[in-house]
């Protein structure tokens, strides 16, 4: 907050972090509520709304605070939490790969995962609360402003640990900071989301953000939630990996990695799944 007030009024930066929000809660409840195949030709279907309806079992709801309600009563089981946050993640990833509107975090393509553990924070625990909100994008915010000038956050520079990574570390530090950590157990929590994101290759297929950039949206937001755990129920005294550490060894990672594996699509995935497109 003290950087933001070097640039404007903190009632500003406020209201702003707030309308950052309106926006991606807007984009996982429109994504959880729409149906059909993604466009681009893969005929990739949508999945979030079928997750929607069948977690919620046919109960009835109107609008978002409505469904926020109706997800809570359906209780804390391990599994069910597990499920919310895949969908979260889905239904803004989704929502991007059919040009709806998303917050990118801290891009396009990396989209849900701070918003499906945001979301699941709200659902789940205190989001419900502004200040917490604010607490939670404005750490997520700075661990992002790090990785980009330690690293990068492009994954046609850095793969996809680039994006997918830095999402989940971003993601994992500002939980563990709402949840009560100290500053050093968030940039622990950081570190270890990015620790095991280490070498992840951009390999989308067809060129689209969709196969596995969907997918892994839900992975990244796993990821932060336990790494966030794992913090928190730890000791930064001990730890053998410090944040900065990990940054330098993902942007030495980038630098060796083959460039067919930065969102060229010339590699991987890209080429080993065979497509059946239309000939322009």
């Amino acid at each position: 907050m003290e950087n933001e007030n070097a640039w404007r009024e903190e009632k500003e930066t406020r209201k702003g972090i707030l309308n950052i929000w309106k926006v991606m809660k807007e984009c996982i409840y429109r994504g959880c509520h729409t149906q059909g195949n993604l466009p681009g030709g893969l005929m990739v279907k949508r999945r979030a709304f079928d997750l929607n309806r069948k977690l919620l079992g046919g109960r009835s709801y109107s609008d978002y605070p409505g469904w926020v309600a109706t997800i809570r009563q359906g209780g804390i089981d391990f599994r069910y939490i597990i499920d919310w946050v895949s969908c979260f993640a889905l239904a803004v990833n989704e929502e991007n790969a059919s040009f709806g509107r998303v917050v990118t975090a801290p891009t396009n393509g990396a989209a849900g995962v701070i918003p499906a553990v945001l979301q699941y924070f709200y659902c789940f625990g205190e989001g419900n609360k502004e200040e917490k909100i604010i607490q939670f994008l404005l750490t997520a915010s700075e661990i992002g402003c790090i990785f980009k000038k330690g690293a990068t956050i492009s994954a046609a520079m850095g793969g996809c640990q680039a994006e997918i990574g830095v999402s989940s570390s971003m993601a994992a530090a500002a939980l563990t900071e709402c949840m009560g950590g100290t500053q050093r157990q968030a940039m622990m929590a950081a570190e270890i989301a990015m620790e095991h994101h280490l070498g992840l290759t951009c390999d989308p297929i067809a060129g689209l953000v969709q196969i596995p950039c969907i997918e892994r949206n839900t992975m990244g937001a796993i990821k932060a939630i336990t790494a966030s755990q794992l913090s928190l129920q730890s000791s930064p005294d001990f730890a053998k990996v410090s944040l900065d550490d990990v940054i330098k060894t993902m942007w030495d990672t980038a630098k060796d990695m083959n460039t067919k594996y930065k969102e060229t699509a010339d590699g991987g995935l890209a080429v080993n799944i065979p497509i059946s497109l239309a000939e322009c």
